[in-house]
């Protein structure tokens, strides 16, 4: 959210000095800025007329004739409750986000603009299809239609002191690429560190600490990956360093049971998506009918006239982030002499350099170069300084195509959702459907490169064609496991295939096993499921992951018990329970030692190569370490594995001193993990966020159980549903439907998201109702 604050900080001078005036101005444009909920309006461009009717939580139900005008109410409806999330949305998939907010988000643009995406947009607006398009232009106009009608533009204009600009088609575009910016690796960092890692500690400790998977894996095929072997000696790059903290890999949850295991006969699909959380929240909740064709409940992406995930009655499709390999790092071979020109299988080519112009709010503009090749733009440098560009599937004509989702919302099997799902262009996303005749189904949607000689996580030169992409996989090659035998499919941005399969897809940096492990024993512990069976699944918390690390600590406090500060640390971690709810002293005592001691690990072993922290699948090398103990290997500074572990028992101590006065029992999870939603603005205008953040609430859940939530991250919405039978949908969704304070249903529903109580999927009794209709304003 720094984006925003020094654009803002002037601002709130004046709130400071300018008090009640302000206050009384700011509500009288948050009382204008409010949708309309009833009577009639005017929409230009309608055939016929369209109802908005809207339950007391603000979910609307749109009801159209023809599916043109059910996407210009959607527009209108999108504008008219989210518009301002729609404007970062598209300026961050621009990197134009700095015309809004000021020089704060410089950084933020000069990145992005290396992919060019505004330019990107308007190509695949060019290549639509005709009836996409058709679908895109009248989305378009209704949210111009939406802004317009409001009586004062969204609040947070006024306060950043710029105006709106108008939707525009290419804009639908940006949105998705924002999201690729949000869910893939945008350059080659990763893949340059981990050629760092390599030649620094060798192969054998690299393999190691860089684990590519786990004995504790649950791909859904039951393949396992052969574990690393234990290095022998200390590589050359360990060292002491200043240890960084652990990172987990963000995702989310999907599941489905076939027909054979649910109480309705159908399947029953879950999903929650794990996305940072603030104010105004991503997803917009909406029912779209159109009387004898279509019924789709679920969410939607505001600046997007499709339903993301959701039900159409007969099928029921959910996402999570596959981290399949979706971008190579390919260095550049400059030819000797002539910086400007490189090598390519086909002969020499020229850099080119395209000259992209930021702007900045409130002051001027600066020309930024963009240096781009046939694989795509350069975006750093290897150890040898020798280029580097990005081959990113974000960057290619296919990265956006809207007819998969409108194969999905016509999809009347699980056969014929997947072949939509081959057809979309969007963030390559682990894709779980249930269909009402109790079929499931899981496959990759979005489109996948051929990649030829690149499974080893490594920049490459391509100049010679040996490696690279040939092209994008036909829907025949990419893999699929349709009604597996046992009736169950999970995902959770875990590994989900071997062998060829996993060849095909690659690795992107998947994360450790705890979430899938989690979910799929769940799912075989009982051989019934209704849909509070698969929210129960949903909201577990129970950490099995740490069980190994509990104990390693429990040995460690006995190895240190001539120290009281840590000997009185036992009773609370012996009688840990493993659960991440907010009353845990023991849940936190053995996270945090977890991460401490990872930290020290890794610290120790790759103090050389600078990185920020460790890398994801760090649970399996550091358990082997700190049980078998091998002396060859400890890390320095450290003379002894009891001197590491020692050394994080007593950080931890500290801290149970500082914030607990040190009384264990104080030390509870819930006083580390919180809701933290806050308005980006309100972080920066005081007084702000009283109006516009919902509170600050201890909650249950992690990272490394099915109930993620962190401070301002985890589940974005929680959907379980069975196709067919949609009245006994569950739903779940932090923040709500409102944009502007002022709004009746603002924060309406955010209670039970916290509280992880079930909610009806299908929208409430109505409480306001709206008619488009056609004509045009005078």
């Amino acid at each position: 959210m720094g984006w925003v604050r020094r654009g803002a900080l002037g601002l709130g001078a004046i709130v400071l000095v300018a008090g009640g005036g302000v206050l009384g101005y700011g509500t009288w444009v948050m009382e204008r800025s409010r949708p309309a909920l009833q009577g009639s309006v005017v929409l230009a461009g309608l055939a016929t007329p369209v109802t908005i009717e809207r339950d007391a939580a603000g979910v609307p139900t749109l009801t159209a004739a023809n599916r043109i005008d059910l996407a210009r109410a959607l527009g209108f409806v999108h504008a008219q409750d989210r518009f301002f999330q729609m404007d970062l949305l598209r300026r961050v998939g621009a990197g134009e986000l700095s015309a809004l907010v000021g020089a704060a988000g410089l950084p933020g643009d000069r990145t992005r603009r290396l992919h060019r995406f505004r330019a990107r947009a308007e190509q695949a607006l060019a290549k639509m299809p005709d009836a996409q398009k058709a679908l895109v232009q009248a989305y378009t106009a209704g949210v111009n239609a939406g802004l317009a009608a409001l009586a004062h533009a969204p609040w947070e204009y006024s306060l950043l002191r710029v105006a709106p600009l108008p939707w525009t088609e290419a804009d639908t575009a940006l949105v998705t690429f924002a999201m690729y910016f949000d869910l893939q690796d945008s350059d080659a960092t990763d893949q340059l560190q981990a050629q760092a890692a390599r030649t620094a500690l060798g192969p054998v400790m690299a393999d190691f600490l860089y684990p590519h998977g786990s004995p504790e894996d649950a791909p859904l095929d039951g393949s396992h990956l052969p574990e690393p072997p234990m290095p022998t000696a200390l590589a050359p790059a360990a060292g002491a360093a200043h240890p960084g903290e652990a990172k987990e890999t963000p995702g989310s949850n999907n599941f489905a049971v076939a027909g054979s295991l649910s109480t309705t006969g159908a399947a029953i699909v879950e999903n929650d998506m794990h996305l940072a959380l603030r104010v105004p929240h991503i997803w917009f909740r909406a029912r779209m009918k159109i009387p004898g064709s279509l019924d789709i409940v679920g969410v939607t992406l505001p600046g997007t006239p499709f339903a993301v995930v959701g039900s159409n009655t007969h099928i029921a499709w959910a996402f999570t982030n596959s981290y399949i390999e979706t971008g190579d790092a390919v260095v550049i071979e400059t030819l000797p002499g002539d910086a400007d020109s490189y090598r390519t299988p086909d002969g020499p080519r020229k850099i080119e350099t395209h000259v992209e112009k930021i702007c900045v709010a409130h002051g001027g503009c600066e020309d930024f170069s963009v240096h781009d090749t046939i694989w795509g733009p350069i975006t750093g440098r290897d150890a040898t300084g020798r280029p580097v560009a990005w081959r990113w599937v974000a960057d290619d004509e296919n990265a956006v195509r809207t007819e998969g989702f409108s194969g999905l919302e016509q999809a009347r099997n699980v056969r014929e959702a997947l072949d939509a799902a081959h057809s979309a262009g969007l963030p390559q996303q682990n894709f779980v459907v249930g269909d009402s005749d109790g079929h499931i189904a899981w496959t990759v949607i979005g489109q996948i490169p051929r990649r030829v000689g690149l499974n080893d996580g490594l920049p490459h030169s391509w100049a010679d064609g040996t490696v690279g992409w040939r092209g994008y996989l036909a829907p025949a090659e990419i893999p699929e496991i349709v009604d597996p035998p046992d009736g169950r499919l999970w995902s959770a941005n875990a590994r989900m295939v071997g062998g060829a399969a996993l060849a095909t897809l690659g690795d992107g940096g998947y994360a450790g096993p705890a979430r899938a492990r989690a979910i799929h024993d769940d799912l075989f512990a009982r051989e019934k499921f209704a849909e509070t069976d698969m929210l129960a699944i949903a909201n577990e918390v129970r950490a099995h992951a740490l069980d190994p690390w509990q104990q390693i600590m429990l040995a460690a406090i006995d190895a240190n018990k001539a120290e009281p500060r840590i000997a009185i640390l036992r009773a609370t971690v012996a009688d840990w329970g493993g659960r991440a709810v907010p009353e845990s002293p023991g849940y936190r005592l053995v996270r945090e030692f977890r991460a401490g001691a990872i930290t020290r690990i890794y610290a120790g072993l790759t103090a050389t190569l600078g990185a920020d922290a460790p890398p994801h699948q760090v649970d399996r090398p550091c358990v082997r370490l700190l049980t078998e103990r091998p002396a060859a290997l400890v890390p320095p500074p450290f003379k002894s594995w009891d001197e590491l572990t020692g050394s994080a028992l007593r950080e931890l101590a500290d801290k149970v001193d500082l914030q607990a006065g040190g009384q264990a029992a104080r030390y509870t999870w819930g006083a580390r993990n919180h809701t933290g939603i806050h308005h980006p603005l309100a972080a920066v205008i005081p007084g702000l966020s009283w109006l516009t953040d919902p509170p600050d609430e201890e909650v249950a859940g992690d990272q490394l159980v099915p109930r993620v939530v962190i401070p301002a991250f985890g589940a974005s919405e929680r959907l379980i549903v069975s196709p067919g039978h949609e009245a006994q949908g569950i739903f779940e969704m932090p923040v709500g439907q409102a944009g502007d304070p002022l709004t009746p249903y603002y924060l309406a529903g955010h209670e039970a998201w916290v509280r992880g109580e079930p909610t009806p999927l299908l929208p409430g009794v109505t409480r306001w109702r709206l008619q488009l209709t056609p004509g045009s304003k005078p």
